[in-house]
């Protein structure tokens, strides 16, 4: 086992639970002074002391590893690729900058995307237009932030997990049952009405005649999937508020976005309570397509929930999820592994999701290698939904579940394959636009220029406007 030196991440875990280095110290059973030594980097992380901070904490011990840094480090390398090309600045400071100090790392990301987004702003008033489909997206959109709200909670809310377990318990939510015991908590607890509708909108909650329009198009998983999100509206509506205000200012879109996103969450606990549900993946070795049956709900609820089992000392495994359209366009996109989906737009043209519309029905299995050398094991599948009748377009979109290497062996996927050597893996990056592979036989793109081969006033391109219909955390 190589040492372990995490002297931020140690001191970070102890600030944010208010603890002092002596009261750390005697929870580990070690001296102060140790303590101290370890938090500067003088000492590593012995193994026993890291399985006391594991089951005290309820951290994965991957919390501690360079792992933890992959997604800052890439974040870095994105949202900085012109100002380090410029100031030669190295993997390896970067490195040493995200592991040793993640906050600071974090400060220059926040200065350098409000600078980018000022720029935007200079560029909207002067109509410096730029109508280059794969120009980033601004790195402070709304879409962006509540997907970091979950990311920088491993894609779980403990709290909110929990007292929807609690109702499921107490309502007897159980397989093939979901629909029956939700309408009986609307309509005898809360005096909702459930009627059809038809149209456009899929659905509808009139507060003043308290009743809660479902349109006849939606299958019974996305019913259920609805009728719980309106049951957290109703009975958790200050809890949504407090999460939400964690991040956000109270009254600001981006709080009202957030406090839909936790009710969406809240809704697939309700659905798919954690304990019973993280059992029966365990069992079926996240056989999607078990859980599907079992469970009564689509492909895509099941996919979302797993990528949600992170309850400390019950832990599922640490999925990243995505769907993404024929264009490449991402619609939903949340990770509790170190994956890192690219902000500027565009993702990689070999990456498993796009051989799914080729068969829709059928799952794909691909062993993927990032630029870092970090390699993942996904699937992928092609799902469609049909609006109605005859002629009426539907829309298709590929549903990508992926994990860490390490832990495919968990997964009945991983059958079969080759998991201990890099040949087998297909090397693939964040995208065209910001991807190091520049001898890739499918780049489209060149890179991203960089100030020192650019005009001097392409640093006010102009970024398209986000009309991403997704604005949430939920599920369909």
């Amino acid at each position: 086992m190589s040492k372990i030196y995490a002297g931020a991440r140690l001191r970070r875990l102890r600030e944010e639970r208010g603890m002092s280095q002596a009261e750390l110290a005697r929870v580990l059973g070690i001296s102060p002074s140790y303590l101290n030594q370890m938090e500067h980097d003088s000492r590593p992380l012995t193994v026993p002391v890291l399985l006391r901070l594991t089951e005290a904490f309820g951290v994965d011990p991957g919390f501690f590893s360079e792992r933890d840094t992959s997604r800052l480090m890439a974040d870095l390398r994105e949202t900085l690729a012109g100002e380090i090309t410029a100031s030669r600045v190295s993997a390896t400071d970067l490195a040493e900058l995200a592991s040793r100090m993640p906050t600071v790392a974090q400060v220059l990301l926040d200065l350098s995307r409000r600078s980018h987004l000022l720029a935007e702003r200079l560029a909207g008033a002067t109509d410096a237009r730029d109508t280059d489909p794969a120009a980033p997206r601004s790195p402070h959109s709304p879409h962006e932030e509540i997907r970091d709200f979950f990311y920088r909670r491993q894609n779980y809310l403990h709290d909110t997990d929990l007292a929807a377990e609690e109702l499921a318990r107490e309502i007897g939510v159980r397989p093939g049952d979901v629909l029956r015991v939700l309408t009986a908590r609307l309509t005898d607890h809360h005096g909702v009405r459930l009627t059809g509708e038809s149209g456009d909108r899929l659905h509808h909650y009139d507060e003043p005649t308290r009743s809660l329009h479902l349109s006849a198009r939606l299958r019974p998983g996305q019913r259920a999937f609805r009728m719980a999100t309106q049951l957290a509206l109703l009975e958790h509506r200050d809890e949504l508020d407090r999460r939400a205000a964690e991040d956000f200012e109270p009254g600001t879109p981006t709080h009202a976005l957030a406090r839909i996103g936790i009710a969406n969450y809240f809704a697939a606990a309700l659905i798919l309570p954690y304990t019973a549900f993280h059992t029966a993946a365990e069992e079926a070795r996240y056989d999607i397509e078990l859980l599907t049956d079992h469970h009564g709900l689509g492909y895509e609820t099941v996919c979302h929930r797993l990528s949600t089992l992170q309850r400390p000392r019950l832990r599922g495994v640490p999925f990243s999820f995505v769907r993404v359209d024929r264009a490449g366009n991402m619609s939903k996109r949340q990770s509790a592994t170190g994956f890192h989906f690219s902000r500027a737009g565009g993702t990689c043209p070999l990456w498993n999701v796009y051989e799914a519309f080729a068969a829709p029905g059928r799952i794909h299995v691909q062993i993927a290698e990032m630029p870092d050398g970090q390699r993942y094991l996904w699937t992928a599948r092609a799902v469609t939904r049909h609006r109605g009748g005859w002629g009426e377009p539907g829309k298709t979109f590929a549903i990508g579940l992926g994990c860490e290497i390490r832990h495919a062996h968990r997964l009945v996927y991983s059958d079969g394959l080759d998991l201990t050597t890099t040949s087998a893996a297909t090397p693939i990056g964040m995208g065209c636009r910001v991807c190091e592979r520049l001898d890739c036989p499918q780049r489209r793109t060149a890179p991203r220029p960089t100030p020192a081969d650019r005009p001097e006033h392409q640093h006010l391109r102009a970024v398209p406007r986000d009309r991403s219909h997704d604005l949430t955390h939920g599920l369909p």
